[in-house]
């Protein structure tokens, strides 16, 4: 079921749209974003590069920025250990070729999925000693790594931590938290306890690349705005503009929120990544087919992303993270059609999973439980947050699938969440079934023996606090607006929004009744819908929409309303008496030179 809201939050908008000069729709969308005050609402509007966050306001950042650029002058070996996924190896690069830029001594390890599981282990400390390495800089993990970080000060290795991850905590009878973190010589991450900077939704890549630009800044303060050195460039491009794109492609990757500073580095960064000098990403993009068009927050997260996320998921990361470094164009176009071939494997991967756990969901005690947890133990490990993800949209409730781990007698998954449900601090309530877990309140990782599953899934649902309202999805309308008050002009304003995705979804328009005067099924499966529609609310108005869900749904759905008759003739173009309320969003559609406004209709109701 899908419960209709609209946002209500109230300003003076007209005052908002005539200071500004936008459309009073805008300054409604804008407001429910919760942006208000005028300095807010240019920073969101036009915000640039100048209006990012200090970085020296993260704590640790400049003590850390000030000891590798010791270690680099004193010629000591420093490894970055990253991540897996989208986020640590773009935060791997950003490292390498920032401080690479410097002159330092480094190197790169990347755990396996398979053999190391998530962030930094005991093999990768001990591998690094025996490789003499001297400092370990963790990008994009580390803030958990307790036993771990320990084992590497006894192996007397320098360690510094940049992380963007919920440090581990004990919670307190009276509800504070004690904090339990890492004994690293350095800890940069803006979610420790105290931590000043604004932005708590950094990336770890955006961590790292705040982390290089705040060594460049160092570096000049040293040497002054005249010494070339001062401002290294890669490829003839600033430092920081190079690594910029980078920030941003991990920041949509992993899908952090678009708001406040993460909204600039998106917007500045996808801007530039059509023209990145980097080979690699060259390649991918033409690999993926988008050469020579603007790269968007979907293309990142539904196009690119995943084929950097299917090498650390199948393969290993390090053949992402080697696109990024070479410079030999052969190779990139090599790796990069691979990718893109181990990214298509996934998708079938995917499907296959996710239809095994709606059976076992459908025919078990489970579809009644608030959290699922569902084992598939002949899954690949690597897509059991793909296949949750999906689950957490078939269902809208938070969701764990669990794959048998490489060791015996454990089971090792990934859970996705809903916006009610805090999932990291729900492990930490049930942390004494867990073997080693971390994550964020969306999204978390987990080990847990096989054993304890069943303890895991009941305490998982007895802790559960969700309501049915909670279950319930929200549709949440930013304004009810007459298709006829669309204009070109209006379209056009609303790109301005941009970059959208979470925290700053796309806005959603709705009308309550409107007439589908015809209808027809289209693409190469016919499960599109494509019809015209007709509204007498603001002026009699008739205009193109398309419903890219499921029209076989939609099409029963109306049936069940109205009756197959009417259908029938909806879809002959036919006088009918089929009516829906249509949450949509406007779009101007061009076609042989000729521009029309068209409506995507992203949820509907039968108007009875």
């Amino acid at each position: 079921m899908e419960k209709w809201v609209v946002s209500a939050k109230k300003a003076d908008f007209k005052g908002i749209a005539q200071r500004f000069g936008i459309d009073q729709v805008t300054a409604r969308i804008i407001r429910n974003r919760d942006v208000e005050g005028d300095e807010a609402i240019r920073k969101f509007l036009h915000g640039t590069l100048t209006d990012l966050d200090d970085p020296h306001l993260l704590n640790g950042m400049e003590d850390a920025a000030r000891l590798l650029l010791f270690k680099i002058r004193d010629g000591k070996k420093i490894r970055v250990i990253g991540d897996y996924d989208i986020d640590g190896v773009s935060a791997t690069f950003i490292l390498l070729k920032g401080l690479g830029a410097f002159g330092a001594d480094i190197d790169h390890d990347i755990p396996d999925r398979m053999k190391d599981g998530y962030g930094l282990n005991v093999r990768l400390v001990e591998q690094a000693d025996q490789d003499g390495v001297d400092t370990i800089l963790t990008c994009d993990n580390g803030i958990s790594a307790i036993e771990q970080i320990a084992r590497a000060k006894e192996l007397g290795m320098t360690v510094i931590v940049t992380d963007h991850h919920e440090p581990l905590f004990e919670e307190e009878p009276e509800g504070s938290k004690h904090y339990q973190l890492p004994p690293a010589d350095i800890l940069a991450d803006p979610k420790l306890p105290g931590c000043q900077y604004p932005n708590k939704n950094l990336c770890g890549a955006a961590v790292a690349w705040k982390l290089v630009c705040t060594l460049a800044d160092l570096v000049r303060a040293e040497k002054g705005e005249g010494d070339p050195s001062a401002s290294p460039q890669i490829d003839s491009v600033p430092l920081r503009t190079y690594l910029l794109p980078f920030a941003a492609f991990a920041t949509v990757g992993d899908v952090m929120d678009l708001t406040d500073e993460n909204r600039i580095i998106v917007r500045f960064g996808l801007e530039l990544l059509p023209q990145s000098p980097n080979v690699g990403m060259r390649a991918l993009i033409d690999a993926c087919g988008l050469s020579g068009r603007r790269i968007t927050v979907y293309h990142v997260g539904f196009v690119l992303g995943p084929c950097i996320n299917a090498s650390g998921r199948l393969k290993t990361a390090k053949m992402a993270l080697r696109l990024l470094l070479t410079e030999d164009q052969a190779e990139a176009a090599a790796l990069a059609f691979r990718l893109k071939e181990l990214n298509d494997s996934r998708k079938k991967m995917t499907a296959d999973g996710t239809q095994e756990a709606v059976s076992m969901i459908e025919s078990s005690s489970l579809k009644n439980d608030r959290v699922l947890v569902v084992a598939l133990p002949d899954c690949h490990e690597s897509i059991a947050g793909i296949v949750a993800g999906r689950l957490k949209e078939l269902y809208y409730r938070p969701v764990f699938v669990l794959t048998k781990a490489q060791e015996e007698g454990f089971l090792k998954g990934s859970g996705r969440s809903i916006e009610s449900y805090s999932m990291f601090e729900e492990l930490v309530k049930c942390r004494k079934y867990l073997f080693k877990f971390g994550g964020h309140p969306m999204a978390a990782g987990l080990t847990l023996r096989e054993e304890d599953l069943d303890g895991f899934r009941k305490a998982l649902n007895e802790n559960c606090t969700l309501t049915e309202d909670d279950l319930q999805r929200r549709v949440v309308i930013d304004v009810p607006m007459p298709i006829g008050y669309i204009t070109e002009h209006l379209v056009e304003e609303l790109s301005i929004l941009e970059p959208c995705g979470r925290g700053n979804e796309k806005p959603l328009f709705a009308e309550a009744d409107l007439n589908i005067i015809s209808a027809r099924l289209i693409g190469s499966e016919r499960n599109m819908m494509k019809m015209k529609v007709e509204s007498n609310a603001y002026g009699h108005c008739v205009m193109d929409a398309l419903y890219f869900g499921d029209a076989a749904q939609m099409q029963k759905d109306l049936a069940e309303a109205f009756g197959e008759a009417e259908v029938r003739k909806m879809f002959l173009g036919e006088t009918n008496a089929v009516r829906i309320s249509a949450a949509y969003y406007p779009e101007v559609n061009e076609f042989r030179g000729r521009k029309s406004i068209e409506i995507l209709i992203q949820n509907y109701r039968a108007h009875r």
